[in-house]
């Protein structure tokens, strides 16, 4: 949707209101702050990412961006906002001659829904006009709109891997392109990519993070005073939206004049030699991948002079950059949780930046550090760079306004498929993989660690797993959700026929609609013969563990082999976009450890803080998995579950797990089998098939596909 600066958003709003929350009111969140206003400066930066915890102001702060964005001159009538100087020759709108009359326009804030599809997202092509008469009839989509201006996209780790493929190649390279049965567009779509996302909902993909030149993380103030400032400034500005957004109006236009004033600055600084040399060095010491680290440090850095009003890069300048572009890219492993190697990056910088300065420092320091940002105050002595007590938003900020520090990474399996193990990293933290890892055989004489609850087994390095998928195919009508598991209809995928369309034409088959044409005996198409193809794809899927975590599972080590296995299986759960989650059960009761979410990287973590021991109550654990799958049901029917049980089967305690099997009657399940040693009971076979799932052992878990029932 695009949005109105001028107005507010009823979705983020409680309360009727007329003007948006000023940036200037926002209280603390410095970092955040300063990233969304050098990006403005320097759009070439390449974005941001916002990482926080529900209500803290994300949302409410890049809206406030939006008007003090300058206005931008555009072709008069064009849809794709061409500079009248540069306009682009390929423009749909286009020719644009010289002397074609120009207008001004404010920078659109455009936001991208979770829910859009790709036709909105790129433009829409009417594929029945552009047959039947000839005609390109080209309607522009959201990339077009934001073209200039701010594309913002909420909750952009939820975001479908089909749009992400759009957002990846146009921000690549700044241009949309629709290339649909032989008709193409395509438009200049240059724009500031801002996302906001709650970590507690799962990481996006590590290509799209690359993508953002800074990644900010915001959290809720821990103190008193800026809590209840907060509060403060929310209930003015409810009472009076009008009134409250006054009171800043001067203050968001000193933002804005500056914003332009360090525009014009920008392309007379200069990075000397030397900084760049210590650019390069903290790179290199911190592993960070690829290159492009160092050209968005460097490019933030610059705005960073800019902003201060200086033509010269300092230390200064490159310790606030690298604070905000570094940290997320050092992430080896998807599964790594963010923020672990914050303390690393500082004694990188102590040891590059600290002690004399070059003599090519000479740009002169600025009262505002770099990480202040702008230095105008509020009326209550607060500006958006104040860190007291008047720093914050309608729902925000951090007890000197910036949270914790931005995510960061640390290293693990160079092989996202697991096929190799974690890479050692002597100047970081060990990852949750590499924590869980027991450094001696699963045979040998070491025994796992035993603590109060239970005894602690440890994880081997992970590996890659067969492919656990549900057979049939997702219901066409009901969707599905995108992904790399399961079999099912949809948009992607493979062309398996093709039929009449029943609403609007998305995917035509040239074949047979050239076909149904010349069976009329028509030398022409018509409506009537045009055919719609039929795809087939992957969908992603619930996937639901059921852990035996009883004491029998840790007799010869055993819980080793079997973390490992699920450890593994997490990983392609992440690989193929799954939500995940996790039920225990051992001692008396199940467990559910991890309620289902995209949030793998916490399955990593729960499965590492899991204990044995207890007896083995399996007909419990059944159960709590027949409540969890039947309430995710009411919650997302369109997404199918694949039940993964892994037990050795001995159930001694609680009823026969054969009276539960019922409640999951009709729910794809798949039963890993632990048993080990001489002698073989079989009742893992049984249990499988009481649920009429598919029995694996656990040692065949790593070699080649199984199809469970549909």
């Amino acid at each position: 949707m695009l949005h109105d600066p001028a107005g507010a958003d009823p979705l983020e709003e409680d309360v009727p209101v007329t003007s948006p929350y000023p940036f200037s009111a926002v209280v603390g969140l410095p970092d955040l702050r300063l990233a969304l206003l050098l990006t403005a400066v320097s759009p070439a930066i390449g974005g941001v990412l916002v990482r926080g915890e529900k209500g803290t102001a994300k949302s409410t702060v890049v809206r406030g961006l939006a008007a003090l964005l300058p206005e931008v001159d555009v072709v008069a009538g064009c849809r794709f906002a061409c500079d009248p100087l540069s306009a682009d020759p390929s423009c749909p709108d286009g020719p644009h001659t010289a002397g074609t009359p120009a207008a001004q326009r404010r920078s659109a804030l455009v936001e991208l829904p979770v829910g859009a599809t790709e036709d909105r997202v790129v433009g829409t092509l009417d594929l029945q006009r552009a047959l039947g008469e000839g005609v390109k009839a080209y309607e522009p989509g959201l990339l077009a709109a934001a073209h200039r201006g701010v594309l913002y996209v909420d909750e952009v780790n939820l975001l479908p891997d089909h749009l992400v493929d759009l957002l990846l190649d146009a921000a690549a390279m700044g241009r949309a392109h629709v290339e649909r049965d032989g008709v193409s567009v395509k438009h200049a779509a240059r724009f500031l990519l801002v996302g906001t996302m709650n970590p507690e909902e799962g990481e996006p993909r590590p290509q799209l993070v690359d993508r953002f030149g800074l990644v900010v993380g915001v959290a809720a103030p821990a103190t008193v005073e800026p809590r209840a400032e907060v509060v403060r400034r929310r209930l003015q500005y409810e009472n009076d939206p009008a009134g409250f957004a006054a009171r800043y109006v001067e203050q968001d236009a000193a933002l804005a004049g500056r914003i332009d004033a360090a525009r014009q600055i920008l392309p007379r600084v200069t990075l000397p030699d030397a900084q760049l040399d210590r650019i390069a060095r903290i790179c290199i010491a911190y592993r960070v991948d690829g290159l492009r680290a160092d050209i968005v440090v460097a490019r933030t850095a610059v705005a960073v002079a800019a902003w201060h009003g200086r033509t010269v890069v300092t230390k200064d300048d490159l310790r606030a950059a690298a604070r905000l572009a570094l940290p997320h890219r050092r992430r080896r492993d998807p599964l790594d949780p963010p923020g672990a190697d914050q303390e690393r990056l500082e004694e990188i910088l102590d040891q590059e930046l600290n002690g004399p300065d070059d003599a090519s420092d000479d740009g002169g320091s600025d009262t505002d550090g770099p990480d202040g940002g702008p230095d105008t105050g509020g009326p209550d002595g607060g500006g958006p760079d104040s860190g007291g007590p008047d720093g914050g938003g309608p729902d925000s900020g951090g007890p000197d306004g910036g949270g914790p520090p931005p995510p960061s990474a640390s290293t693990g399996s160079s092989d996202i498929s697991g096929s190799s193990g974690p890479v050692d990293d002597p100047g970081g933290r060990p990852t949750p993989e590499q924590t869980m890892v027991n450094t001696s055989d699963v045979d040998g004489d070491t025994g796992p660690a035993t603590g109060p609850a239970g005894d602690l087994a440890f994880a081997q390095a992970p590996y890659k797993t067969r492919l656990l998928k549900i057979g049939g195919r997702a219901n066409r009508q009901q969707g599905s959700h995108a992904g790399r598991r399961s079999p099912a209809h949809g948009r992607h995928g493979r062309v398996v026929r093709s039929r009449q369309p029943s609403g609007k034409l998305v995917s035509l088959h040239l074949p047979d609609t050239v076909r149904a044409a010349a069976l009329r005996g028509s030398r022409r198409v018509h409506a009537r013969d045009l055919r719609e193809a039929v795809k087939v794809g992957r969908e992603a899927n619930l996937v639901l563990f059921v852990v035996d975590a009883s004491g029998s599972m840790a007799a010869r080590q055993r819980m080793t082999v079997v973390k490992t296995a699920v450890l593994s299986l997490l990983r392609d759960a992440y690989q193929r976009r799954d939500k995940v989650g996790m039920i225990t059960f051992r001692g008396a009761e199940a467990t559910t450890v991890l309620e289902p979410t995209a949030s793998h990287e916490v399955g990593v973590l729960r499965l590492a803080e899991l204990r044995t021991g207890g007896r083995t109550p399996l007909a419990a654990g059944l159960r709590q998995a027949a409540r969890t799958l039947h309430g995710e049901k009411r919650r997302d029917a369109r997404r199918r579950p694949l039940l993964v049980v892994v037990t050795d089967g001995r159930a001694t305690s609680g009823p026969d797990p054969m009276t539960v099997a019922p409640a999951l009657a009709g729910i794809p399940a798949v039963v890993v089998d632990c048993e080990s040693g001489p002698v073989r009971l079989g009742l893992a076979g049984r249990l499988a098939r009481a649920l009429s799932a598919d029995c694996l052992p656990l040692s065949a878990l790593s070699t080649a596909a199984i199809h469970t029932g549909s």
